[in-house]
């Protein structure tokens, strides 16, 4: 397999970044729900996106099931990008998948991220109380999805976009509701979380419970908006973001 190729998505290649920012789609997303990140980052930060199988160009690829098979794949494919400073952004399945990537880097004696960042995501050792989506039936799961703001509106009106959206959808809740999180020492980067005033399906309580995840600084932002605030928001998370971390503000 061509990790190099598959695994990840860089819309603009800079070979003079100073560091690299890697992105990680929330359940049923594709390289294509972070295409207008590039245009707003500085121009000394290179962006890859993580693209999950199953999807978009990977379509013909089996989806993966197991969260510790994804970061398996992912701790070898990532290996040739870690020779810059970098920082993990993940939302939702995406924040529990750059966390355990970055235990599985930091076991390796591989690079760390300098900052993770957290989105809409609760806390791997709080139990989760809604942790049954992928046991739904399709119209149970359209019903909790559409409460969540979680399908399209072109995908609803579609039922041949729907019959292939569900199924990847399905497998991501899969990956991340049979996840046995397993106690370890906290990280030693930066976490700072993001959260939505109205996410119904992440509490206060879920994202703050990240600080004894890391030994160094935590911090949490919130922000107008559900569980897909990253859309409405992306500008106001970007530059928090740029505020965290090393990016140069006169590098864009």
């Amino acid at each position: 397999m061509n990790h190099s190729n598959n695994w990840f998505v860089c819309p603009q290649v800079k070979p003079k970044a100073d560091v690299r920012i890697f992105l990680f789609p929330y359940a049923g997303g594709g390289p294509s729900v972070f295409s207008n990140w590039n245009a707003e980052l500085p121009t000394n930060v290179e962006l890859h996106i993580v693209h999950y199988p199953g999807r978009g160009s990977r379509h013909n690829e089996t989806p993966i099931k197991s969260l510790l098979s994804m970061v398996e794949e992912l701790s070898q494919a990532i290996q040739r990008l870690l020779d810059k400073p970098f920082v993990f952004f993940g939302h939702s399945m995406g924040a529990l998948i750059a966390f355990e990537l970055a235990r599985s880097l930091r076991k390796n004696g591989l690079s760390q991220p300098g900052s993770l960042f957290i989105s809409a995501c609760g806390a791997p050792q709080i139990i989760d109380l809604q942790s049954h989506l992928h046991t739904l039936s399709d119209e149970e799961l359209i019903t909790s999805l559409k409460k969540l703001n979680g399908i399209p509106q072109e995908v609803l009106q579609n039922q041949e976009m729907l019959d292939l959206f569900l199924p990847i959808l399905r497998t991501d809740f899969e990956l991340t509701e049979t996840h046995k999180y397993s106690h370890d020492e906290p990280l030693g980067c930066p976490i700072v979380a993001f959260g939505g005033y109205d996410d119904s399906r992440v509490s206060c309580e879920q994202l703050e419970g990240w600080t004894v995840q890391t030994s160094g600084r935590f911090e949490s932002r919130y922000f107008p908006g559900d569980h897909f605030f990253i859309n409405t928001a992306r500008e106001s998370i970007i530059n928090d973001i740029a505020s965290f971390t090393s990016f140069s503000r006169n590098g864009g």
